[in-house]
This record gives C-alpha cells, sequence and structure tokens, in this order.
C-alpha cells in the first residue's frame, strides 16, 4: 500500500473543487460554496498563484487535499504557511494520510525557515481537534475571528 503527495496539476480543477465540496458537506457548509472550477484553476495555475494545493494519492488514486498559501507576520519579520483545506476521503482516514499532508506542510515550513503553519478548525470537529492535538498543535484561543463579508463589506468599500 503506497502512500504519495504530489503538487496538483493544471486541468484537475474539477478534482480540486470536488475535494472542497465533499469537505464542505462534512462541515455542514456546502451552501457557502460558489467557487467554479474555472475560479479555482486561475487561482491554483496562473503564471504567478498566491494559493497552492497538495493532493494526497492512496494506491495511485486521489484521495486527499491540502490547500495553502503564505502569510506574513509583522511581529516575527517573516512568512509563514496558512494551512486553508485539509481533506481526507472517510473511507480513506486512519492511514496517516492527513498526518502526511501536513507533515509534507511543516517541512516546506522547516525548509524555508517559516516560523510557522496555522489553521482554523471547527469547535464542534472534535475528531479533528483530537488529531491536531497528537500533532503538537496548539489552541489559540486568546483570538477572536472576524470576518467582513456580504452587504457589511459593501457598505464599507463603497464609503
Amino acid at each position: 500500500m503506497t502512500l504519495s503527495i504530489r503538487s496538483a496539476r493544471p486541468g484537475e480543477a474539477g478534482l480540486v473543487l470536488g475535494f472542497i465540496r465533499e469537505l464542505a458537506e462534512y462541515e455542514k457548509l456546502l451552501h457557502e460554496v460558489s467557487a467554479s472550477e474555472a475560479e479555482i484553476e486561475q487561482a491554483l495555475f496562473s503564471p504567478d498563484p498566491k494559493v497552492f494545493c497538495d493532493i494526497a494519492e492512496w494506491e495511485g488514486q486521489p484521495v486527499g487535499f491540502a490547500v495553502w498559501f503564505y502569510t506574513y507576520s509583522t511581529f516575527s519579520g517573516r512568512h509563514g504557511i496558512w494551512l486553508e483545506d485539509l481533506y481526507v476521503q472517510p473511507a480513506q482516514r486512519g492511514r496517516g494520510i492527513g498526518k502526511a499532508l501536513i507533515a509534507r506542510l511543516a517541512k516546506r515550513c522547516v525548509d524555508e525557515s517559516l516560523p510557522r503553519l496555522a489553521w482554523w478548525v471547527l469547535n464542534w470537529n472534535e475528531p479533528s481537534r483530537v488529531f491536531y492535538r497528537s500533532l503538537g498543535a496548539q489552541a489559540q484561543d486568546e483570538w477572536t475571528v472576524k470576518r467582513l463579508e456580504g452587504e457589511a463589506l459593501r457598505r464599507l468599500g463603497g464609503s
């Protein structure tokens, strides 16, 4: 049994969007997915992409993904990596695939001298919270996430 992780390739936007939809369904957020295959293709495979995707394959079949991008900390004066999405199909869980996807990003951080790898996890998603704790990840409870979108964003942006 073999696991491999590779960068997503041009033409795989449909695969990536499929994983996004599966993740959103698991998180009970499918109604929020509005991305199109063309938008995913443009974001990942433009000449100067700002977001990246790793694909996990088990026995040569895609079974999961990690979507990530570089961040910047003014406090440290250095970049880091933000893991936007991590997903492994339910039938493939427990094989170390999610850990391997995160380990690849951790290795990138080490290789590029980036001081941090960060992500969000939903409060109700206890299996993921347990998994992340097993990797040594620490909750950052002192921060509250804020979001500006929709009408509030248009109102403020138009003023």
